[in-house]
């Protein structure tokens, strides 16, 4: 293991980063839309629900043949990698949003809106604030998924610490798997921490400009 380590350390750096990069700007990207989709739709419950319905379907297609559907679109690389994991991660964020509003006291919105706040201001100042923790919540879980997932984005070239996997699966070596499962979980543990550390601050911050 040390050996493997002071062989190859700057490609593990390198892959470890690589890997970073394509799973926080996919969840990134897939915030960002799950934000915009319940500000837009949170008024329409229909179209909402079915926004749901279809990035269910979208998360039970198996990602090899995700990747492979999006080869001919977006072509061998990040890119690609980048767009279906932002697929799978939005599933699971717009139930966490949807959840997280939906369980809001419907008084407390009823008095923001009597205090004549516009639906873009209830839902800023007090929906999306009381929604943190269920926010958070799903942005945990899809980290998680989405880590996991992206060792599976090396089948299309797009890097990462999968490359470190399928070597030692064609090598039929354990060393470069180990090193790529512990850098994985390692990865995944400190941007969980980070994200608790940003929702731990952003609670309380919001929670003293409620009070």
């Amino acid at each position: 293991m040390i050996e493997y380590w002071q062989e190859n350390g700057p490609t593990l750096i390198y892959e470890t980063e690589q890997h970073a990069i394509m799973v926080l700007t996919s969840l990134g990207l897939a915030l960002l839309i799950a934000m915009v989709i319940v500000l837009v739709f949170m008024r329409k419950k229909k179209w909402l629900q079915g926004l749901v319905y279809f990035f269910s379907l979208l998360y039970s297609v198996p990602s090899f043949a995700f990747f492979a559907m999006l080869l001919p679109i977006s072509g061998l690389g990040m890119r690609t990698a980048v767009i279906v994991l932002t697929v799978y991660a939005e599933y699971v964020l717009l139930r966490s949003f949807i959840t997280g509003i939906q369980e809001v006291d419907p008084n407390l919105v009823e008095v923001a809106r009597g205090m004549g706040m516009t639906h873009r201001q209830v839902f800023w100042r007090v929906q999306l604030p009381l929604a943190l923790p269920s926010v958070f919540s799903g942005i945990q879980v899809a980290l998680a998924s989405t880590m996991a997932m992206a060792t599976i984005a090396a089948t299309i070239n797009a890097g990462g610490l999968g490359d470190l996997l399928f070597e030692g699966l064609q090598s039929q070596q354990v060393v470069p798997i180990l090193w790529g499962t512990i850098l994985t979980m390692g990865l995944t543990l400190v941007c969980a921490g980070v994200v608790q550390i940003i929702s731990w601050e952003m609670t309380h911050r919001w929670k003293g400009q409620l009070a």
